[in-house]
């Protein structure tokens, strides 16, 4: 059980590290201007190529399900990043997402029952405190309407995810992810019309990135990330979410030459330290040393008390 949870933390990890490599990727090789179209382009040919594996269309409750979820998860929750990203700093935006693990583990509570457990909070609060640490810039103002618009993506997300791992019963993740990218990339379809107008022109270089960005850190992510919803804690889940900024900082070193400083390196070491926390294994090896401690520390007291007579 314990080796289960961990390999399926590992694989959820997957969907945060791809996540955090996107920032590099779209800046380097996505048109800067056409946000709206890249979150159609990045959602809807995924989850074309996931229903070609699947194989499977939604039936019955899932045709509304399906356009829930996407729109939670995908289709609004993109658009919303969008104006956060155009209104507020990063390191604001940043900071504000990272307090999904603690949304996520409130909405886990109410709509799941699963009660969020003591580690688990304290390493959403190392989280939260480590991502701010990461990402602090110490300037730009902050726009009502930018907070507002990532409060809400934020909020909108971790509900749509927790009743993702709600509705999973009976439907294989392929299928289930694959509906939910198709819905929030059709979704996304009139919006992008209205405020970008038409798609933007495409050269090689941005269809690879494309390819990358939709394929790898959105198909495979979403299956990862969905797939970790079946079988971890939403409060779980959400912790090694963390994970995707700090790739982003970590890309930027390595990649671009950039450099962190020592507030940095405290704030990355600080976030891996919430999401370490937050594993079941943890929680199941304190549990063990105490219950191997309890009978200790009674034959200790039973030795003295003999000795003292």
């Amino acid at each position: 059980m314990e080796d289960t949870s961990a390999r399926w933390s590992l694989v959820t990890a997957v969907a945060p590290i791809t996540w955090g490599t996107t920032y590099w990727v779209t800046r380097h090789a996505l048109p800067a201007d056409a946000a709206l179209w890249g979150a159609v382009l990045r959602a809807l040919p995924a989850g074309l190529v996931l229903l070609l594996v699947a194989r499977r269309l939604p039936r019955g409750a899932w045709w509304w399900r399906s356009l829930v979820l996407g729109t939670l998860t995908m289709g609004a929750f993109f658009a919303l990043v969008y104006v956060a990203a155009q209104l507020l700093p990063t390191s604001v935006a940043s900071t504000v997402m990272a307090t999904s693990p603690v949304v996520m583990m409130l909405v886990a509570w109410a709509l799941l029952a699963q009660r969020p457990r003591p580690l688990a909070a304290v390493g959403a609060g190392l989280g939260v405190v480590g991502v701010a640490a990461t990402v602090l810039t110490g300037g730009g103002t902050i726009d009502g309407l930018g907070l507002l618009a990532s409060v809400s993506a934020m909020v909108m997300a971790s509900v749509g995810f927790v009743l993702a791992a709600r509705w999973s019963d009976g439907v294989d993740v392929v299928s289930s992810t694959a509906w939910q990218l198709v819905a929030g990339g059709l979704v996304l379809v009139p919006v992008a019309l209205v405020v970008e107008g038409g798609p933007p022109p495409l050269d090689g270089r941005a269809l690879l990135g494309f390819a990358y960005v939709s394929l790898v850190a959105t198909a495979v992510a979403y299956l990862a990330w969905f797939t970790g919803l079946r079988h971890l804690p939403a409060g779980t889940v959400g912790l090694v979410g963390l994970l995707n900024p700090v790739t982003g900082v970590l890309l930027g070193v390595a990649v671009a030459g950039e450099h962190l400083s020592a507030l940095q390196v405290a704030g990355v070491l600080v976030v891996l330290a919430g999401v370490l926390l937050g594993q079941p294994t943890v929680d199941r090896a304190v549990a063990r040393r105490r219950t191997r401690r309890g009978p200790s520390a009674v034959l200790v007291d039973v030795g003295r008390s003999g000795r003292r007579s």
